[in-house]
């Protein structure tokens, strides 16, 4: 049986097949701009101000005025101690004083009237001049008699303890009924301030030190005074909501670790951050000019995990660029080298480009980004 062959009468025997078209990509035109070098380095929060209560006179305290745990203001009365003996010694002040000026009083009238009987004549210039020697002891006698009922007004007063700064006040560390000393080692209570308090944090020497070269080979430059950006992470990754303000550096090395002090204020009205609390700090320290930044997610990793990007060229080809990366800022890396300034990066799509291939660029919109972790970080180049 003689086989038939069917010709095609469009003269090709399997038809034509269009050809599919380019991905479309997202892609991210870069853009050189300032980034801050930001170092996170751990330390801990201190109060700004520290204060022992103390008794500035001796006596039996008879009250305790404040509540444990509390916040007391700089003047508030914490305790009384039994003012009886003060208070006789204010009146005796009082007393001594009146005698000094009674005193002063009759050495005036002296030496007006040696004056008179001097004019006239009568009385010798000796009697005179005793005269005036004893108005000026008399003088002398009031001095020391209102200096002596001030400090016994003083003392009385200081029978009312009162707080010495504005803080929080911890436990009492005395009793009604006890003995306390003016000159005791003993305190009586502490009270520490904590709006605003301090974050004492260290870093290497080393690494501070390559700073400030980087600074000073103009690689970095330093944030304008007042506007480096300091902020407090806690255990749980959580950022504190109140941003703080560098104060200073130490001059000083610490000899046993090579570590280099730094603090930190932050406000602290709801009183969150308690003395002695762990945390992070994250400080600005420099800023990089013209840095160029890559989304996470647009970043690949090769086979041997090197990291990498799709760069999108004039003529619309993906091609896949090795590059180096910095630091980690938020969601985005710093890169090192292997980009600039207007070059576009495929940020979303580039598992379905193929390099040397055509594709069709739409600009990233990063509010329409997915939530979840980036997708391409540990995918593979094909």
């Amino acid at each position: 049986m003689a086989a038939s062959i069917i010709v095609s009468t469009s003269g090709n025997a399997f038809g034509q097949f269009g050809e599919m078209p380019p991905p479309a990509v997202s892609v991210l035109t870069l853009q050189e701009r300032a980034v801050p070098v930001i170092s996170e380095l751990p330390g801990r929060i201190a109060a700004t101000r520290v204060s022992e209560v103390r008794a500035q006179v001796s006596g039996i305290l008879q009250e305790r005025v404040f509540e444990q745990g509390t916040l007391v203001k700089q003047g508030d009365i914490l305790y009384r101690i039994d003012p009886k003996l003060f208070r006789v010694r204010v009146a005796s002040a009082e007393a001594a004083l009146q005698r000094a000026k009674a005193t002063q009083a009759n050495a005036r009238q002296q030496l007006e009237r040696q004056k008179t009987l001097r004019n006239r004549n009568v009385a010798s210039g000796v009697d005179y001049d005793t005269a005036a020697v004893a108005l000026a002891q008399a003088d002398a006698d009031v001095a020391a008699a209102e200096a002596a009922l001030d400090e016994a007004r003083i003392n009385l007063d200081y029978t009312e303890v009162r707080a010495p700064i504005t803080g929080i006040i911890g436990a009492a560390l005395v009793t009604e009924g006890a003995l306390v000393a003016a000159d005791g080692a003993q305190n009586l209570a502490l009270i520490q301030q904590i709006d605003p308090v301090y974050a004492d944090f260290t870093q290497s020497s080393s690494q501070l030190l390559a700073l400030k070269r980087a600074v000073d080979e103009g690689r970095l430059a330093s944030p304008a005074p007042g506007q480096a950006s300091v902020q407090l992470v806690f255990d749980d990754g959580s950022v504190y909501s109140q941003p703080g303000k560098l104060l200073f550096a130490s001059a000083s090395v610490d000899a046993t670790t090579g570590q280099v002090t730094l603090r930190a204020e932050f406000p602290n009205p709801k009183g969150d951050l308690l003395p002695g609390m762990y945390v992070r700090v994250r400080a600005e320290q420099a800023v990089r000019q013209g840095a160029i930044t890559i989304p996470q997610r647009s970043v690949v990793r090769s086979p041997d995990g090197k990291a990498q990007v799709y760069v999108v060229g004039d003529d619309a080809t993906a091609q896949v660029r090795d590059i180096t990366l910095g630091e980690a800022i938020g969601n985005e890396w710093v890169v090192e080298s292997g980009l600039k300034n207007g070059e576009q990066v495929i940020v979303d799509g580039a598992q379905k480009a193929q390099p040397g291939a055509k594709v069709v660029p739409e600009p990233w919109n990063p509010d329409n980004a997915a939530e979840a972790a980036p997708a391409n970080s540990d995918n593979q180049v094909r």
